[in-house]
């Protein structure tokens, strides 16, 4: 691996740690617990393992994105749905914002499947790196949509 390529995989990874940073500031905290939720809702346990693992397919991905590409749309949308990922939790937990939450994750989820669609000619492993991504961003989605309903 070249100097350049670890350069560029370092730039995505620390994109991508200051998103995960950021988000970790505003956590479930009483606000979350008294709200009424799906039976279906995950325990909070389960997040942060989640989102670690996400996380560093996201940079990957993002990696892979640029040295296929360099910058292009892939990237465009790579960083629209970084920017998005971070302000959900602030707009969800930190400013109790269900419905601005509701909204940040669609632009969320468009973000990703443009990106998984954008990228997929040059570099299949980054689009793929991004499934589970939006798999698990469509559930969170749906938890979101029905937490908003509920409350």
């Amino acid at each position: 691996m070249t100097l350049r390529t670890l350069a560029v995989f370092a730039v995505f990874a620390l994109l991508t740690a200051a998103a995960a940073t950021t988000g970790a500031q505003f956590m479930p905290g009483p606000w979350y617990a008294a709200l009424a939720k799906p039976d279906w809702t995950p325990p909070n346990w389960l997040f942060g393992p989640v989102w670690t693992l996400l996380y560093v397919m996201i940079a990957v991905a993002g990696a892979l994105a640029w040295r296929s590409a360099g910058p292009s749309l892939a990237t465009l949308l790579w960083l629209v749905q970084m920017v998005a990922n971070t302000l959900w939790s602030y707009l969800f937990f930190g400013l109790n914002r269900i419905d601005l939450a509701l909204a940040d994750i669609t632009l969320l989820w468009l973000a990703i499947v443009g990106f998984v669609a954008t990228v997929w000619n040059r570099s299949r492993t980054a689009a793929l790196l991004f499934v589970p991504y939006l798999l698990w961003v469509s559930f969170a989605a749906a938890l979101n949509l029905a937490v908003f309903r509920l409350n």
